[in-house]
């Protein structure tokens, strides 16, 4: 599997799509009530960076990365198709939002996520984020699980 990931426009037809089937599958898991979705125009904002994973050209994995302060990232709309699932390109992906906020000067990531998405718990679990109280201005759900995780910022000389 020769993947790339890098930062782009999510505004992109094939990256709509990709969006369009995380939003769906969230649904299909989760009450409405309990989804905290970024819109396609939200990702597209100055204050989020967006990284998309590619194979042979077709997205087939996202995530992004909002900005709330100075030093506070949010990890957002991490969704890999189905049949990539399990191949680490999601870690990939949140390896790349990591560094990207390290760079960026960031001291902590936090994010949001459902109780029962197993294999994403496993994801940040196994990268260093902590289970932690609300995060941001999310209400405590008991469908949504919260994580944190320190950053050593990237100091340029």
């Amino acid at each position: 599997m020769s993947v790339s990931v890098g930062i782009e426009d999510p505004r992109q037809d094939d990256v709509v799509a990709l969006v369009e089937q995380l939003t769906q599958t969230l649904l299909e898991l989760t009450p409405a009530e309990a989804c905290h979705h970024m819109s396609v125009k939200e990702m597209a904002g100055a204050d989020t960076t967006v990284f998309v994973a590619r194979e042979a050209g077709k997205a087939i994995a996202c995530g992004a990365l909002r900005l709330h302060s100075s030093d506070t990232g949010e990890v957002k709309r991490m969704f890999s198709l189905p049949e990539t699932q399990g191949k680490g390109v999601g870690r990939r992906i949140l390896q790349k939002i990591i560094a990207h906020a390290e760079e960026a000067g960031l001291t902590s990531l936090v994010l949001e996520t459902g109780w029962n998405y197993e294999a994403a718990i496993r994801l940040y679990e196994s990268s260093g984020f902590e289970r932690c109280g609300p995060v941001l201005d999310y209400p405590e759900h008991p469908e949504s699980v919260f994580y944190k995780k320190p950053l050593a910022a990237v100091l340029e000389m």
